[in-house]
């Protein structure tokens, strides 16, 4: 019991350094190439904070556990909405760029609806999966072309231009990804055993435990982008990291589990398109985001979980 006690600090530590680095590089990014902000962190920091959901998975898909599979990628979306994105807009409501948002909320809302669509017959096959990966594919496009017509003042000093600059922030952002994904799993992996000696099914750890332990770069980003004052790339991050939960996790899962992933949450999907609709639809029309979206999303990501413990 101490080794694993020791063992989850352990990842805390990690992931709080990691994601400190992780942003400070994200910045230097945003600053140097003009891109907003919102379009770094929907893009390159999701892909970084989404790594734990895609081992994870991809993982317990191989190993037979297609249950732990896409809970944990479903459960990560509700987590990162309701929980992550919650506190985000509740300490720091903010305006984005309306189109962008708008784009990118228009997709993530339509692979969702996709994935039910898939989960119709309780599997997904690895032609959905193909399908899901289009969408994906889509999304980079979006990304490339919303990079190519972005417009963001550069604020760096000349010395940020440098080569010895370009090292040091590429450095530091790859470290922080990977102290990240690093205390990610060590988190789950001891967190999982706690949570199997007090008896709690494998299904409701992976829409829980498993997928709080995934989403805490997520969360570690955000309270980190929050004490710098940058929402942006809060909820760029997460936006990001739930398109690649819904369409890159399940079907890496698919594929590592032998061409199909069984699809057992109907319920817990529709739970995440309740989230995301209250997320999105109020900013997608406005380009701002409330308070009390915050205090909304905290309140029905609470009773969620409640209901699932019952």
């Amino acid at each position: 019991m101490l080794r694993v006690s020791l063992l989850f600090l352990l990842g805390l530590v990690l992931m709080v350094k990691g994601g400190d680095s992780f942003v400070e590089g994200a910045e230097w990014m945003a600053r140097v190439t003009g891109i907003p902000p919102f379009i770094v962190a929907a893009t390159v920091v999701s892909v970084g904070t989404t790594m734990p959901e895609l081992l994870v998975s991809t993982m317990a898909a191989a190993q037979g556990s297609g249950g732990m599979a896409l809970g944990n990628a479903v459960g990560s979306v509700s987590c990162n909405t309701g929980l992550i994105l919650g506190v985000s807009l509740l300490f720091l409501p903010g305006k984005v760029e309306l189109r962008p948002l708008r784009e990118k909320g228009f997709l993530l809302i339509f692979a969702l609806v996709s994935l039910l669509a898939f989960g119709i017959d309780r599997r997904l096959a690895w032609g959905e999966g193909l399908f899901l990966l289009a969408l994906l594919l889509l999304y980079i496009k979006n990304d490339l072309s919303a990079a190519r017509r972005a417009v963001f003042p550069r604020e760096e000093s000349p010395l940020e231009r440098t080569p010895h600059a370009a090292l040091v922030y590429l450095t530091k952002f790859l470290l922080g990804a990977a102290g990240l994904a690093a205390g990610a799993r060590l988190l789950v992996d001891n967190g999982c055993v706690l949570a199997r000696l007090l008896g709690v099914p494998e299904a409701v750890i992976a829409l829980t435990l498993v997928a709080l332990g995934t989403s805490l770069p997520e969360l570690v980003t955000t309270i980190t982008a929050l004490c710098r004052g940058q929402s942006s790339l809060s909820v760029g991050n997460i936006i990001g990291a739930n398109f690649l939960d819904l369409t890159l996790v399940p079907a890496a899962s698919a594929l590592a589990g032998g061409g199909v992933l069984p699809m057992d949450h109907p319920l817990d999907l529709l739970a995440a398109l309740g989230l995301l609709v209250v997320t999105l639809l109020p900013a997608m029309g406005t380009g701002r985001f409330r308070r009390w979206q915050g205090g909304l999303l905290l309140g029905l990501y609470g009773g969620y979980v409640w209901l699932l413990f019952r």
